[in-house]
């Protein structure tokens, strides 16, 4: 036979070769992802075919995870409103009855020098006679007093990064330790009690939360549990057939995802119904009170956050049911039956 010898030598199907050998990672990785899909299709279909237990469950998880979620925007919007109270602290300091104005003068430049004072008003005490003669209305009164019993007076603002309750105590005991200075006062006290009630709210807040995560993560396992058994002739056919653990559980696993996704949706539903129709009083009651404090809802970031949680919590209790119910459902009961 005869050969060309135009024809060029055929190489070796190296590449075919490495193609074909990789094609079975290939296929096996489409293989599983293709029946994620389909499992998580199907547990999404299952719930869809019992609507009213599916809606009861969900309003049960969306009533757990609103009710701390609401609580912590209550807190957040209250610390706010406190740190801006906290901003508008104004230190006051009396001087002496013997300071003269000269000396309180120089003790105004000491203060105003410091790093933590913003501004600095010095009220001499004739001013101060005057300005109170003028609201008060007891000039005939006043007339009487034989010397201008009000004293030297100097109102400190602090700087911004000392506007808090530490800072401005620090700052307190610095005004306090120099001489002349006979008092000090700033309002603090009622500001450092709200900081402690809320402090206080935040961890009985936190505490709820997990209660409450706790009990949804059992909601979940009952629920699941009870699929488990209602599918027992099911899962026992496919460990029958050689069906591995990871693929009997996934489809109750998926349930319990598909079951926070659909709580986490209805907690947020909650949340925004509650913020409308607490809304307008709030906002009518902070009006009486000259504040603008109001409600924040959840940003974007909070809702994606608490969905992804509460299906977790959903995974979770899946998860839990699974590991302690799905065991004890063995192929040796067909036998034995």
């Amino acid at each position: 036979m005869a050969v060309d010898p135009s024809r060029k030598p055929r190489k070796p199907d190296v590449a075919r070769g490495a193609k074909t050998s990789r094609s079975p990672w290939r296929e096996q990785a489409e293989s599983y992802f293709i029946h994620h899909r389909k499992v998580a299709r199907d547990s999404a279909s299952r719930l869809w075919q019992t609507p009213v237990a599916s809606l009861m469950t969900w309003t049960v998880m969306g009533v757990a995870l609103a009710l701390p979620v609401a609580l912590l925007l209550l807190l957040t919007s209250l610390q706010g409103v406190s740190s801006g109270w906290e901003s508008g602290a104004r230190v006051t300091a009396y001087m002496s009855l013997d300071a003269n104005l000269e000396q309180t003068r120089k003790l105004a430049d000491e203060i105003g020098a410091d790093g933590r004072v913003a501004e600095l008003e010095l009220i001499d005490r004739d001013r101060a006679l005057a300005e109170f003669r003028a609201s008060s209305g007891l000039d005939d009164a006043l007339d009487y007093l034989e010397e201008n019993p009000l004293p030297h007076t100097l109102l400190i603002t602090p700087e911004e990064s000392a506007r808090t309750a530490d800072g401005v105590a620090s700052l307190l005991m610095f005004i306090e330790s120099m001489e002349g200075v006979e008092r000090v006062q700033v309002d603090l006290g009622w500001l450092q009690r709200l900081n402690a009630m809320t402090d206080l709210l935040a961890r009985a807040v936190w505490a709820l939360a997990i209660l409450l995560a706790a009990a949804v993560v059992l909601v979940i396992g009952n629920t699941v549990r009870l699929s488990i058994e209602s599918r027992r002739d099911e899962i026992l056919v496919a460990k029958l057939v050689g069906g591995t653990d990871g693929f009997v559980r996934r489809p109750f696993l998926y349930t319990g995802a598909w079951f926070g996704l659909g709580g986490g949706v209805v907690a947020w539903i909650l949340l925004q119904l509650s913020l409308w129709w607490l809304s307008g009083p709030i906002e009518r009651l902070a009006g009486l009170y000259s504040s603008d404090f109001s409600l924040s809802g959840l940003s974007f970031d909070g809702v994606f956050a608490l969905i992804i949680a509460a299906m977790l919590l959903g995974w979770l209790g899946a998860w839990i049911a699974v590991k302690r119910h799905l065991d004890d459902i063995e192929p040796g009961e067909i036998a034995g039956g």
